[in-house]
């Protein structure tokens, strides 16, 4: 049983929650509130503490879709009036604690703390922030809760911050309100390589934008951009003992994954983003290693330097895929790689993300209505073989020189099962997702959340993809 440890719990009896058709400007005022805290413990232990509270620009969010109705992340902030306790805005979210909880330094009893930021928009009185995280049943419950006064000088930086690096709008499409903004950041881009970081924002945007359902859409968004100047080329490379003065701190070897690259500087990021509006962060680091990661509601990061260029496609699939988890809450569905990650998805228990199931519910699978009409659950495929490549290419080296030459005649013949067009097109239950082999199952034989490839989103995805679109724009 988890134990948690609380910190100012309180707990809201909650009358009512906003009206949709309730003026934005009733509860806010245009401007952003920004809520830095630290988050602290080990396996199944956590505890939550102020850090600071700032006053940012315009509210770049949408000003009617306040509340998450979409039940994704991990935990789910909730900000209510204090006099009513109306529920005024709401978002769910996952983190990097979640994340290390389940690795062998925190089973082993290690305590961490990491920096963490709930966003909302600038209330006008006196507010309740409650920060939620499920349980083993996938129900939230209430961990921290504290009252927060934007009117209180003591409480609330207001003082804007230095905006060293410019600010480059590379898409506009209309009013931050009624779109959803995306900020790229470039991380290990020294001065002389800041052309090549304007390159990499405006080809990796069109990547994005040439991938379905985001070709779709592409009106409905906004790409900024911020060029952020390291002292250094490249980022930290732990396990290759290399160290740079990387402007944003991102690396290599985060839960000792060599691929996966997160940022653990939190406060560092978010007072550089603030120069931009932004609802999503995407971070290109100029480094060579292939790597990226994300986490819902937090940022992506994507390598952008591929030393071989037969392989480049790799880096606009990571671009891709790691933005799916991201913005939508997707999860990982493939399940052969190595991870840090013990017990990542608890046995008999139906994940939260929309892509991956435990199918503890035939009858009422939650990607029930886009099911191929007649297809088997589980749906059977050629698994038995596909499982064979992967296992042969598990046992290559990813960093030796002559792995691609190695890997290309495996990746072809998995392809070749997944191209199968007795399943192309069709959504059912696949087994093998969520970095499990047997126990959790995909919509589909392939997808950009699945196969490295530059494959695009398959319905489930998709249609997951449009839900978060709609959060934003309407």
């Amino acid at each position: 049983m988890r134990h948690f440890l609380l910190c100012t719990v309180l707990v809201l009896t909650v009358s009512g929650t906003i009206r949709a058709d309730e003026p934005f400007a009733r509860y806010f005022s245009d401007a952003t509130m920004r809520v830095d805290y630290y988050h602290t413990g080990t396996k199944g232990e956590e505890r939550f503490s102020l850090d600071r509270i700032y006053k940012e620009g315009a509210w770049p969010g949408s000003h009617t879709q306040l509340l998450d109705t979409l039940n994704l992340g991990e935990f789910l902030a909730r900000v209510y009036d204090r006099s009513t306790n109306v529920l005024l805005y709401s978002r769910g979210f996952s983190s990097m604690f979640q994340e290390w909880q389940t690795t062998d330094e925190a089973a082993a009893g290690a305590y961490r703390t990491f920096e963490e930021t709930i966003r909302m928009p600038y209330p006008k009185r006196a507010v309740q922030l409650t920060i939620a995280r499920r349980d083993k049943r996938m129900v939230f419950h209430d961990l921290f809760s504290m009252t927060i006064n934007p009117d209180d000088p003591t409480v609330v930086i207001k003082e804007k911050p230095a905006t060293p690096f410019p600010v480059v709008p590379l898409m506009v499409n209309g009013p931050s309100s009624e779109k959803v903004d995306i900020l790229i950041l470039g991380d290990g881009y020294a001065k002389e390589d800041l052309p090549k970081f304007r390159k990499d924002a405006e080809h990796f945007n069109n990547v994005m934008f040439s991938t379905k359902p985001f070709s779709l859409h592409k009106k409905d968004f906004n790409v900024w951009t911020i060029e952020v100047q390291s002292d250094e080329s490249g980022i930290d490379v732990p396990d290759k003992n290399v160290w740079k003065r990387n402007a944003l701190g991102a690396q290599y070897n985060t839960f000792g994954s060599a691929r996966y690259v997160l940022i653990a500087d939190n406060r560092n990021l978010r007072n550089i983003a603030d120069a931009a509006p932004y609802d999503f962060l995407c971070i290109l680091v100029n480094d060579t290693r292939y790597g990226g990661g994300g986490i819902f509601n937090l940022y992506a990061t994507t390598y952008t330097k591929e030393q071989n260029k037969d392989q480049q496609w790799q880096m606009d699939y990571v671009y891709v895929h790691e933005f799916g988890h991201s913005f939508a809450g997707l999860g990982d569905e493939y399940y052969g790689s190595s991870t840090a990650y013990n017990d990542f998805y608890p046995a008999g228990i139906e994940p939260w993300e929309p892509n991956i199931t435990a199918l503890t519910d035939v009858k009422n699978v939650k990607w029930k209505g886009y099911l191929t009409e007649g297809i088997a659950l589980p749906t059977v495929w050629n698994k038995t073989t596909y499982d064979s490549l992967e296992a042969e290419r598990g046992k290559l080296d990813r960093l030796a020189a002559d792995y691609y030459t190695k890997r290309e005649p495996l990746q072809r013949a998995s392809l070749e099962i997944l191209h199968d067009q007795r399943f192309a097109g069709h959504v059912g239950a696949f087994e093998g997702a969520g970095y499990a082999a047997k126990g959790l199952y995909r919509p589909s034989i392939d997808c950009r959340m699945f196969s490295l490839s530059t494959v695009d989103f398959d319905p489930v995805c998709s249609a997951a993809i449009e839900r978060m679109m709609g959060m934003y724009t309407r």
